[in-house]
C-alpha cells in the first residue's frame, strides 16, 4: 500500500482541530475527513467517524494495525507541517 496523495485543508479557527485531510491510496482509493488534532502530547490524527445510535462515535474507515496507522499518521503530519511552513512564508 502506498499513499500516493495527501491534501491538507487547514482550519482557520482557534481550537484543537488544526486541519482536515484527504489521502489517496495507490492512486485508486480515497479517504476523506481525516482530522489533524492538537492533543496534550502533540499532533495526532483521527480517522473519519460517525455518531452511532447509542451516541458513541465509530470510525468509518481505519487501519487494522499499528504499523499502518503510524505510516498514515507520519505522512499526514509531515504534509501538515509542510503546509504550516508554507503559510508562514
Amino acid at each position: 500500500m502506498q499513499i500516493t496523495d495527501v491534501r491538507v485543508r487547514k482550519v482557520a479557527k482557534e481550537g484543537k482541530l488544526k486541519a482536515v485531510v484527504s489521502i489517496t491510496i495507490d492512486d485508486e482509493f480515497v479517504v476523506h475527513d481525516i482530522k489533524v488534532i492538537e492533543g496534550e502530547k502533540g499532533l495526532f490524527i483521527a480517522m473519519p467517524s460517525k455518531k452511532s445510535l447509542d451516541g458513541e462515535y465509530r470510525d468509518i474507515a481505519h487501519p487494522i494495525n499499528s504499523v499502518t496507522r503510524e505510516k498514515i499518521q507520519g505522512m499526514i503530519l509531515e504534509r501538515y507541517q509542510d503546509a504550516a511552513e508554507e503559510e508562514e512564508e
